[in-house]
């Protein structure tokens, strides 16, 4: 009976001892996934620090993929600013709607993408000085009757999903149900050319570009909505991050630098330049 005894003492021990191994493996495991999850900046070979910039490469010209390679006025944009701060950038792209989410989670430290300033996002994020000055405009077709934003009122409209104009069409009065949001402008652009919808509410520069560069007889049709500022995303705990890129456009404002590539992508239309410093919070706009 002792014997017996024994041996089953030493057999539970045993089993006892092989779940408190396996538990504290997998404590250690979880906290170096947390803080590898949390903490997305390294180092590269030559010892400078990389910073990892999400984007949604679906935005010309400020950011596009032509030939496997990332182009663009904000792909340049965060490139010079690495430059002359000394940093690396390692560039990943996603869906516009999940750029916001991956810089929470910890996935990557920084957001370039024609990112306006809302109040809604500074509650997640924190943002560089304003490097571009914008607004909305209406895009549609000239049969359309549509020559305002209160012509737009119970027609089909489409927009980039997790874009600004989805909140101020909600906040003026167009209901959900005459929004057609899209994950890429690309395709709503399509869809206004195929009569799926009767116009589009986009950024300004972009409906420009596209007018620029497409076969179309599209239109841009009343007052420009919505002053808007966009700025460089960056994770909340990146505080010194944040401050080289502000450093960064500081120098690209005063040496030339940032003004040329307003020709380089922009084709010299300079409306959207940024004289100074804005900070985020003076350009803010509400969304809520």
């Amino acid at each position: 009976m002792s014997n017996s005894i024994n041996y089953q003492y030493i057999r539970n021990r045993g089993d006892h001892m092989k779940k408190r191994m396996l538990f504290m493996f997998l404590l250690v495991f979880g906290c170096v996934f947390i803080i590898a999850g949390c903490s997305s900046s390294s180092k590269s070979d030559s010892g400078k620090l990389v910073v990892h910039v999400g984007t949604s490469p679906t935005y010309p010209p400020f950011e596009s993929e032509e030939n496997g390679e990332l182009v663009g006025f904000d792909i340049a944009l965060i490139k010079k600013i690495a430059e002359q701060e000394g940093f690396e950038v390692d560039m990943s792209t996603m869906q516009f709607d999940g750029l916001v989410p991956a810089l929470k989670a910890g996935q990557i430290d920084v957001v370039v993408g024609a990112v306006t300033i809302t109040d809604k996002r500074m509650e997640s994020v924190n943002f560089s000085n304003a490097y571009y000055e914008s607004g909305l405009s209406i895009l549609t077709k000239p049969n359309a009757e549509i020559n305002s934003f209160e012509d737009l009122k119970g027609r089909l409209i489409g927009v980039q999903k997790g874009t600004s104009s989805y909140n101020y069409m909600v906040a003026n009065g167009i209901e959900d149900q005459n929004i057609k949001q899209y994950a890429d402008i690309s395709t709503a652009y399509s869809t206004l050319e195929n009569g799926g919808i009767d116009a589009i509410l986009y950024d300004n520069p972009s409906n420009i570009n596209y007018l620029n560069v497409q076969k179309t007889d599209a239109i841009i049709v009343g007052d420009i909505l919505a002053g808007e500022h966009y700025g460089i995303a960056v994770n909340k705990k990146k505080e010194d991050l944040l401050k080289k890129i502000n450093d960064g456009l500081a120098k690209l404002q005063e040496n030339g630098e940032y003004e040329k590539l307003f020709d380089e992508y922009l084709n010299g239309e300079k409306n959207g330049l940024v004289k100074g410093v804005k900070k985020p919070e003076d350009v803010v706009i509400s969304v809520k």
